[in-house]
């Protein structure tokens, strides 16, 4: 999952409350459950209608959320076509991707290649903006975090696991979709956060329940097991539409920067979760390239230079 804000949505210079921490790590296992919860529905339901099941309900939840609050639908606004594009790159594309990877793959990796998307959103905003400059720093945090990728995708491929290696490919392929989708929710600063995540959600809906109806037949399909339809439900409720309302919440009290801390705690909480529930381990290269991955996000993002300075003036 990615953030959909805007930087400028709150001031960068908010620094964090315990209550902000708090909510941070709170949000960390949502996301991170996210990876969790799609490796036990998978079992049961076919990728894409677990993907049409998440943003329909996480859909309908926030609409009602709306509703509360006095506002109408994202439907008749003048933002919904690209609301609706947001659906498509930010849900559908990298939801279908994700599920389908993680028929193979064990969750706390998915989340690992997952957590390139502000690697991708760097290099997609170098490029294609005018405002965000290539820098020594931002260059050699993408090097570094790409290391990261290819250490992992070496090792399936030195294994002469091909099939592991087309997931770890769809892996990148959502976080590549998940960038796209940043740049695009730049353009959306000016709609209220909670309105721009119904928006999506709803677009998301119109496009991928037919493609579900057409390609699963979903009415053919065993009924899923309680665990499975909890697993659903708890994707789409918790780590869908509550785990919006609680960044939106983060970025409202620390700002936007320190929101985004949550992209270094989401992997190691699907890790966590996938070890302690269902008994999956990774290897050593798969750690590493999470390491590298991290520390190429936070080199670039210029957190590594805060940090040591902040250790130079304690010593």
């Amino acid at each position: 999952m990615t953030t959909t804000a805007s930087p400028a949505a709150a001031p960068a210079s908010l620094s964090l409350s315990p209550r902000d921490w708090g909510l941070l790590v709170a949000l960390s296992i949502l996301w991170g459950g996210s990876f969790f919860f799609a490796k036990i529905a998978i079992a049961e339901v076919p990728p894409l209608t677990l993907v049409a099941l998440r943003v329909a309900i996480a859909g309908l939840a926030l609409q009602i959320v709306l509703l509360a609050k006095g506002h109408g639908s994202p439907v008749t606004d003048r933002r919904f076509p690209a609301l609706f594009l947001l659906g498509v790159i930010n849900n559908v594309i990298p939801f279908s991707l994700l599920f389908w990877a993680q028929q193979t793959l064990p969750a706390g990796l998915a989340a690992i290649f997952n957590a390139t998307t502000p690697i991708f959103t760097m290099v997609l905003a170098t490029l294609l903006t005018a405002d965000d400059r290539a820098t020594p720093l931002k260059v050699a945090g993408i090097g570094l975090g790409f290391a990261g990728v290819v250490l992992m995708l070496g090792t399936g491929l030195a294994a002469g696991a091909t099939g592991h290696l087309l997931a770890e490919l769809a892996c990148l392929g959502a976080a590549l979709s998940y960038g796209f989708s940043a740049l695009l929710a730049r353009r959306l600063a000016d709609a209220p956060p909670v309105f721009l995540a119904t928006g999506q959600f709803t677009g998301a809906t119109l496009v991928i329940v037919p493609l579900a109806l057409i390609v699963d037949a979903p009415w053919t399909l065993a009924t899923p097991s309680l665990p499975a339809i909890g697993a659903v439900l708890a994707l789409a409720l918790a780590s869908s539409a509550f785990g919006y309302l609680l960044y939106f919440a983060i970025i409202r009290s620390a700002g936007a920067t320190n929101a985004s801390l949550v992209t270094y705690l989401v992997p190691m909480t699907a890790i966590l979760l996938g070890t302690l529930f269902l008994n999956e381990r990774l290897g050593l290269a798969d750690y590493g390239g999470m390491v590298l991955i991290i520390a190429g996000i936070a080199l670039a993002q210029g957190r590594l230079r805060k940090i040591t300075r902040l250790g130079l003036r304690r010593t």
